[in-house]
């Protein structure tokens, strides 16, 4: 992995975890275009760049703002296909992989096109998607150099892929793992991303990709109907929000946990972060606290459509006082949570007119379902799985039902005005490395940079560790390590600038429209200024 530096200060740039991918963002922020364009390009490249971890099989959500500081939020997600309950035995677990875990129609394409609306309507963007997909549709025809992370994700779920219809043919052909730098191509990909650029984002819902799509997953057993597909449709809502400090905290709202984070956050300004010192026992612990707190609650959190809860009431002062009062400063409370796994790529842009935009865009887990559908070269997301299947919790399947989401991409305005863009790869991570990163930047004055490369912890379990331990990266100290086995934590080293402790990207915009930034050392990443 490169190591992450700060960008030199500009007037626009553009994030993400492949240079290759912030490249071509860069590009449409040197020709003048608007944040929605650059991240539009970027995130079409991740598509190809990233299949690991996003692609046009899976969701995306958006946190955008214009330069007089009005945030929305667009919710890129698919809904619940409506045989979908064919596949559900009330109380017993959604596979995590294969068709049964295809329940959920893909939203990022339609995304795509509804961001670029919205530039053109408001922000005088005049690019079309078929030309930001371009240099996209170019990598998959006529190949690039495979990534270490695409290939230690490969390598990872070896034993599995052969179980995977379709996948094996275009990832390991022939049997072969590839090795870091080999070329890399993907004509089937590229063709269902030309039929997007000559036919529009509503082919993939509505027209002849459409009926390629729908074929190939039900040819596997899945339940997605055209149908389903047509009814696919980004939402634009209001973001959430909470006060800290001299900033203003947004989030995606339900069904997100962009709630999660806000209240993780909204515990620690009632502890008051600027009591402790950077990087000690006390900073560790009370982060780890407060994201027990917010996750006790977690569960509560689904289709705002269909639950019945009062999400307001997560955000409120007294209720955050009262979990923050429960905290104790020298004993830890024992973890509760069960693990939700999940992978993703964060990418954000602000352009040279002050437009900002903060996406993040997954097909959840690595590799997502593994089901490629049919001859599109399109692995489909296993979102589905999300769901529960107690017919009591208010994340329970049902048809058209939006699953509940660990995407939350963040803002922080200043003054009115964007002042900060965020996020994270990492599930159940990302409110935890969130709130180490804002912390960091707001209450102690570190740079994008240096939040970043500063030692990160995940609690609870993983996909390679089934023990609700904190691990922490060792390069955060002895002392500190010592003193939070004296409060009562489980510890587990990993190492320092460990894949675990997610890969996020930050943009801060100066009150002179001066921005910095930086994407994370334990990425492949890069932020490009212009």
């Amino acid at each position: 992995m490169t190591v992450s530096q700060n960008a030199p200060k500009s007037r626009a740039m553009v994030t993400s975890p492949s240079t290759a991918a912030s490249e071509a963002g860069a590009k449409i922020l040197r020709e003048g275009g608007t944040a929605i364009e650059a991240v539009v390009a970027t995130a079409s490249v991740l598509a190809v760049t990233y299949p690991h971890f996003c692609g046009i099989g899976g969701d995306a959500v958006w946190m955008v703002s214009d330069s007089s500081g009005k945030v929305q939020s667009f919710l890129g997600i698919g809904q619940a296909a409506e045989n979908g309950g064919d596949h559900i035995t009330p109380n017993t677990p959604i596979p995590l992989r294969g068709p049964e875990s295809t329940l959920t129609t893909a939203c990022t394409v339609d995304s795509w096109q509804h961001a670029l609306d919205h530039s053109a309507k408001h922000w005088g963007g005049g690019k079309s998607l078929s030309d930001l997909i371009a240099p996209a549709i170019a990598l998959a025809e006529n190949g690039f150099p495979i990534s270490a992370s695409q290939c230690f994700w490969l390598s990872f779920r070896k034993e599995e892929i052969a179980q995977w219809p379709g996948f094996a043919d275009i990832f390991a052909p022939n049997g072969r793992m590839p090795n870091v730098g080999d070329t890399f191509h993907q004509p089937q990909l590229a063709s269902s991303l030309k039929r997007i650029a000559e036919h529009g984002a509503r082919d993939f819902y509505e027209g002849v990709l459409a009926d390629q799509i729908v074929a190939g997953l039900s040819a596997h057993g899945s339940p997605i109907s055209k149908t389903d597909l047509a009814k696919t449709r980004t939402r634009t809502v209001d973001a959430v929000s909470l006060e800290y400090g001299d900033v203003t905290l947004y989030a995606p709202p339900a069904p997100t946990q962009g709630l999660a984070t806000l209240m993780t956050m909204g515990v620690l300004r009632e502890l008051g972060a600027k009591n402790w010192a950077e990087g000690t026992a006390d900073h560790y612990h009370l982060v780890v606290e407060a994201i027990k707190r917010a996750f006790l609650k977690r569960n509560q959190i689904a289709d705002p459509d269909v639950a019945d809860t009062d999400f307001a009431a997560l955000l409120d002062q007294a209720a955050l006082a009262q979990d923050a009062k429960g905290i104790s400063p020298t004993k830890a409370l024992e973890w509760p949570h069960p693990f939700r796994h999940g992978d993703t790529v964060f990418l954000a842009a602000k352009d040279a007119n002050g437009n900002c935009a903060s996406v993040l865009q997954s097909t959840y887990f690595d590799w997502g379902s593994g089901v490629v559908a049919g001859d599109t070269g399109i692995v489909w997301q296993n979102r589905g799985a999300a769901f529960s299947t107690d017919p009591s919790h208010p994340n329970a399947f049902a048809p058209g039902k939006l699953p509940f989401y660990t995407l939350n991409p963040g803002m922080a305005l200043k003054d009115g005005k964007p002042h900060l863009l965020y996020g994270t790869q990492g599930a159940d991570g990302q409110p935890q490395t969130l709130a180490m990163l804002l912390t960091r930047l707001l209450d102690f004055g570190l740079s994008p940079a240096d939040a970043l490369a500063k030692p990160r912890f995940l609690l609870g379990k993983t996909f390679s560790d089934t023990n609700d331990s904190l691990k922490l990266e060792i390069d955060a100290g002895d002392d500190v390590f010592d003193a939070l086995s004296q409060r009562g934590h489980m510890l587990r080293a990993i190492e320092a600038q460990s894949a675990l402790a997610g890969q996020a990207g930050i943009i801060r915009i100066d009150d002179d429209g001066i921005v910095d930034g930086a994407h994370d050392p334990r990425s492949d990443g890069r932020a490009i200024g212009v």
